[in-house]
């Protein structure tokens, strides 16, 4: 620490509310988000989980090297731990949370017998992770009006999960047993390593603009991807291009990359400069929302009653948390406050 602390412009750690765009942009970011579905859901067969992940970070490399080369300043004075919390997000959040994801709920959807419904009731859990990291990283304390809006977004999260399940609602649960491990094991590591990148890239928004942090992201994530392919596929360029053989594989993966991929994140990071983690993670619930939407408008399937009122819940939180200024505070640290040779 020198002398001449100053308050970056983008470090907007807050004691008492936040800019409600923030969580406004966060949830935009998260509903593009939403069209993952639609576009991966053809590429799953022809790209397996890893080569399809290192095609959407290959494909984003041409936004990614501009726009760290365009910030290497800010990369330049980040301290260790901001560099550690880089490399936990593009390893963690961007590359083994996607694969992890992908594997188990392809896998379980081969497997049956519950196996899906136990990957997406353990996904529900990313809030949990979310809060925890914040709480540890950011200091961030929840208030009591923070409670209520938490507990409408779980139970609009769950009824979007599982509202149209023929076993009813408790379905999930009582298939638990049923489910293999694996597949459980990868969904929690997901959601694990996801809600935990929600709190690290509130931290580095203190320090690296909106634009720097989604591209650093996305490069920190492409070396680790590229061995990870080698590694699994020995003949690694060989199996991606047999995988893209096909036009309409090869235009599928670049709309994932360019739509939900990086203006999903773009919008997504923004948002989170002024939004606490612990709310931002609610607000990313628009993504289900949106993604059992379009699954009903565009292909066909139908939406319940019961995902109808998690749609409603899931909005409503969203408002809720925009509204509200005070149900989360974070404290004042050396985070506040960076000096000019962090």
């Amino acid at each position: 620490m020198g002398a001449g602390a100053r308050t970056l412009p983008g470090d907007r750690r807050l004691t008492g509310g936040f800019a409600g765009t923030g969580v406004l942009l966060v949830a935009l970011g998260a509903a593009v988000w939403g069209t993952d579905t639609v576009l991966r859901a053809p590429l799953s067969a022809a790209l397996a989980p890893v080569l399809l992940v290192l095609g959407e970070h290959l494909v984003l490399a041409l936004y990614a090297v501009p726009a760290v080369l365009r910030g290497w300043r800010e990369l330049l004075v980040m301290n260790a731990a901001r560099w550690g919390a880089l490399l936990f997000v593009g390893w963690g959040g961007s590359a083994v949370a996607t694969i992890l994801f992908t594997t188990g709920l392809f896998g379980a959807f081969k497997a049956g017998g519950g196996s899906v419904n136990t990957v997406l009731l353990l996904q529900q859990t990313q809030p949990l992770f979310a809060i925890a990291a914040a709480a540890v990283v950011l200091g961030e304390r929840l208030t009591v009006l923070y409670t209520p809006i938490f507990a409408v977004a779980t139970i609009g999260a769950y009824l979007l999960a599982f509202g149209d399940l023929e076993g009813g609602l408790l379905a999930p649960f009582t298939q638990v047993g049923r489910a293999r491990l694996e597949f459980a094991l990868a969904a929690l590591g997901a959601a694990a390593l996801w809600g935990t990148s929600t709190a690290m890239g509130r931290y580095l928004g203190g320090r690296l603009s909106f634009q720097t942090l989604t591209g650093a992201r996305f490069l920190v994530a492409l070396p680790l991807l590229l061995v990870w392919a080698a590694v699994a596929f020995p003949d690694v360029v060989g199996s991606f291009a047999a995988g893209l053989a096909e036009p309409q594989v090869a235009r599928n993966l670049v709309l994932l990359a360019l739509f939900p991929g990086l203006l999903g994140l773009l919008l997504y990071y923004r948002g989170l400069r002024s939004t606490p983690a612990s709310y931002a993670t609610l607000a990313e619930l628009a993504y289900p929302a949106t993604g059992v939407t379009l699954n009903w408008v565009l292909l066909g399937q139908p939406l319940t009653v019961a995902q109808g009122v998690g749609v409603a819940l899931v909005i409503g939180a969203i408002v809720a948390m925009n509204r509200v200024k005070s149900g989360v505070r974070e404290r004042r640290s050396r985070s506040t406050h960076v000096s000019q040779g962090d």
